[in-house]
Order: C-alpha cells, then structure tokens, then sequence
C-alpha cells in the first residue's frame, strides 16, 4: 500500500441514520433508550431503536404500547426534515475535502479522491480527517478507502471504519460479506437465495458467461463487483449555498430564554456546516411556527368535519453587514431582535435557513489606526436600536425631493479603511458655512414690513433683522396628506441685551399651509 494518496476512492456512511438525524438536533437523546416511529397512532410502529432500547428488549416493528412497556423509552416520530439537514451537514463534511462528492443515498456519499495526496498525504490522515468533520457536524460515520468506488461503499456499511483496501486485496475484503450487501432486486436476490448464493464469495465464483444468461446484465455487474471490479465515474452533487436547519419541538416554547437555548443549538449547526466549507452566514432567515391558541384550535365552520387551521408563521430575517461565523454574536444578535419584536404565541417549530458568502479577509496598516470590528460594532448597534427603535439608528440618507429635512435611516456600516501612503499630502480647503438644524423648528414670530421681515422674536429672544435673503419658496407633495408649503429665509440678526452673542445668521421659514413662522437651524 502507498502511504500516498493518488487515485482511489472514499465511501462514508452513517450507521442508523434516521436515529442520528434525531439525535443531532437533540444530543441529550443519546444518553437514553430512543425509538423513532413511522405512522400515525394507534398504527405507528418503531422503525429505528438506538441500542440503549435494544438493551431493554425493544425490537423494530413494535407498536408505541408494546414498547412502552419494557421501562422508560423516548419515543420521536420520524422527522424528514432532520433528515435532509442532516444529510446536507454530512454533504459539507465530504465537501471541506474534494468538491467531488456523489449522494449516492442519505447515509452513504462517495468522494473522489485523486490528487490530493499533496494535501493529506496519508490514506489514514484523510479518514481521520473525514471523520472528524462529521463528528463536527454531530454525527458518528463508517469510512472506507479503496481503489474501487463500488468496493468503497461496500466495506463502509459492512465495517467499522475507518478501512483502507489495499490496491489487489478488494475481492478479499469482500469475499465473507453477505450477497445482500450489493444490493440486488427483489427479483435477483431472490433467484441467489434459491441457487443458495449466500456469499460474494459464492457468487464471485459463478461463470461470467452462464450468470448473464441465467439473471442478465445486473447479474454480471454484481458477478464484477463481487469480484473486487466495477469501477464507475461518480455522479457528481452541486455544492449548495444555502444551509437549512430545523427543529420541531415536543412541547412549545413561550419563554425567551429557553428558545434562545433553542437557537444557539441551531446556529452551532449552521456555524459548522459554513466552517467546514471555508464561508461565512450574510443572511439568517428564522420562520417560528406557533402554536395556534385554544379557541382557535379547531375550524367549527363545519358541524360534521372539524380540521386543524394551517399554523400561524412568524418570520424574523438578521442581515448581516459583514458576514460572520461567530454563532454566539449572531444569537446575540437574535435575542436583540426578538425581544424588541417577539413572536406573540408559543413556538412549536424552527426553521432557520443561512445564505452564506466568502469569508472576510482583512489587512491592517501600520500607519493608520485600526477600524472597530465590524462584529461588536453591529452588536452595539443592535443593542441600540432595541432601546430607542430601529428605525431611530443608523445612517442618514437625504431623500430625492425639495422638502427641508427630508432624510431616511439606512443600516450603519463602516466603510473600509484606506491605507495612507507615506507620499499622501493633506489638502487644506476654505472653511465652509453649516447649518445645524432644530429638530423639531422652533416656532417664532416675525415682524414684516413691505414683505420683508424687520424683527424677529423665538426663545425669549428679541432682535432685528440687519441682512435679510429670500425668500425661496417651495411646495410640494399636494396628493399627499401632509403636503408642503413654506418660504424660506436667511437672516442677519441683532440681539438686544447680549453683549457676549449680539449676532447670528439663522434660516427662517413661512409655513404657508400653518400660517406660521418657525427657525429651521442656525448657520455656523
């Protein structure tokens, strides 16, 4: 054997996936006799037993009452959804080694593994490698590595892993496996029970030619697979960019602490996955199902058919300015949003799904002083806005339109530092007039003499108007209900009994809707 890892192939596969799925998004089940039931009471019957119930002599195909009976059991019903999540987490596993990577089926993927002996080296470095990533993503794997992809797959649901297959020694490892093991059709396993084929070995050695013309074409791939052949090209999957994860609660939650609980446990997931693919969350989208409440439980519409309403939905979406892998901050983040908006209604279901991006790459300067970092600068904000409200912090924006002040709140986002050369000049430029706006105006009342206002009084301050620009009239917005007129004036004025302050320019304004003066800002 190599200790280099040049054309070969890797199969993993999760034992009892479907308690594995269950158990990934609730670890405490391990520690205690699990059964998953598939129907509907009172004909569900368990379909998967972890080995703890297997103890108390719990048996598959035992109904809930029959099983109930051998002592303290937790029963779950089968989840599909655990189900695709946690096969996608397994997909991301295989995918932080070789992007090429066939689902063959929902617990068992097939890697190719050529060319990265480079990179890993040794055939047992990878597997460890492999089966940490999954042990990650909260899940327990078989792994085999062979030359052969069909003899990969094999040995790795036949044997506790991790199992490497010496190049030549593939019919050996296969020879004592059960023939079920190849997984023939109904039809041809049941002709092999018949001819009394228990073995790969028995039918490894059947006549090629008397087998096609005995059980046809899937019969010789089976005769060359038992032999250790049947090489085939891998049906390769397309990375995906979205990561999902749910989980369905036996009991609703009302309170925020234990659903933050809840949503850590989760994100630790999504965190995870977009680590081992080397990216970062953008975007969480959190749908809460609630629990519809007691009299609305049922549709009474109908005297003879009473149905379920379909659940109440709860959307809560967390945009990210920089994307991030910190599963803490964005919980924090959460907890932040949900108490300023909360659900309203026990919550029996979570689904979160994260649209991930490229990770962020960052390069300090010697000669400029470091920016804040992006993730506490969104968390102070967040804590912000959860006192004075979100649309009350941010960065304004002045709108497209001839209104004084008009302006919106966009999300805050620091803008990336530029590095300053050694030859950079610093420019001086003239100084420049600003107005500092009042918000709200102060009201005032002017004293107008031929249209031109001559003394002004607001604040308890009296003056007169030494300079006098304007006016500049404006309107708008008349289809609206708070439509805009009012005329604008810069003013020099003079203010009696303040020797310290005897001058200012300040802009005034005639509301022409109110019929009321009022002073938009002083300039300074």
């Amino acid at each position: 054997m190599s200790p280099e890892l040049s054309a070969a192939f890797a199969a993993v596969f999760v034992p009892n996936f479907i308690l594995q799925a269950i158990a990934r998004a609730e670890p405490e089940l391990r520690a205690q006799p699990l059964a998953i039931l598939e129907g509907h009471p009172p004909h569900d019957r368990a379909i998967a037993i972890n080995r703890l119930a297997e103890l108390l002599g719990v048996t598959p195909g035992m109904s809930k009452a029959s099983a109930g009976q051998f002592g303290p059991l937790a029963f779950r019903a089968r989840n599909p959804g655990a189900e695709e999540a946690a096969h996608a987490a397994l997909l991301d596993a295989a995918w932080s080694v070789t992007p090429r990577v066939e689902s063959f089926s929902p617990d068992t993927l097939l890697l190719d593994l050529s060319g990265l002996g480079a990179l890993f080296g040794r055939h047992d470095e990878l597997a460890r490698r492999l089966a940490a990533a999954a042990a990650t993503l909260g899940m327990s794997v078989q792994i085999a590595l062979s030359g052969n992809v069909e003899t990969a797959r094999i040995v790795a649901r036949a044997l506790p892993g991790p199992t490497i297959v010496p190049a030549g020694e593939e019919r050996r490892f296969l020879e004592t496996l059960p023939v079920g093991m190849l997984c023939p059709s109904q039809e041809l396993a049941d002709v092999f029970a018949r001819w009394g084929i228990s073995t790969c070995k028995e039918l490894a050695s059947l006549p090629v030619l008397d087998l096609s013309e005995g059980v046809g074409q899937e019969g010789v791939r089976l005769h060359a697979i038992a032999c250790g052949g049947g090489q085939r090209p891998l049906l390769l999957t397309e990375p995906a960019q979205r990561f999902e994860e749910s989980l369905e609660l036996e009991d609703a939650v009302e309170d925020l602490e234990a659903l933050s609980f809840l949503l850590g446990r989760i994100l630790d997931q999504l965190a995870a996955r977009v680590s081992a693919r080397a990216l970062s969350i953008a975007v969480v989208h959190t749908q809460f199902e609630l629990q519809p409440s007691f009299e609305n439980a049922f549709d009474t519409r109908r005297d003879l058919l009473r149905s379920k309403p379909a659940p109440r939905l709860f959307p809560c979406t967390l945009e990210l300015p920089v994307p991030t892998r910190d599963a803490k901050l964005l919980l924090k983040l959460l907890r932040l949003r949900l108490q300023a908006h909360p659900p309203g209604a026990p919550v029996q279901k979570i689904h979160m799904a994260a649209e991930s991006s490229l990770a962020r790459v960052t390069q300090g300067s010697l000669f400029v002083p470091a920016s804040p970092d992006p993730d506490k600068l969104e968390l102070t904000i967040a804590r912000i806005a959860a006192v004075v409200g979100e649309g009350n912090v941010g960065s304004p924006r002045l709108l497209d339109s001839h209104r004084p002040d008009a302006f919106c709140m966009e999300r805050f986002a620091a803008a990336p530092s530029e590095t300053r050369g050694a030859s950079t000049q610093t420019q001086i430029t003239a100084p420049a007039l600003a107005l500092h706006l009042y918000r709200p105006p102060l009201p005032a009342r002017v004293q107008l003499q031929q249209h031109k206002p001559v003394s002004v009084t607001f604040q308890g301050r009296a003056g007169k108007v030494l300079h006098a620009s304007g006016p500049w009239r404006s309107c708008g917005e008349w289809w609206e209900e708070k439509p805009w007129q009012e005329d604008a004036w810069d003013l020099e004025i003079h203010f009696f009994a303040e020797p310290a302050s005897p001058r200012g320019l300040y802009r005034f304004a005639f509301d022409g809707l109110l019929n009321q003066w009022f002073v938009r800002g002083m300039y300074d």
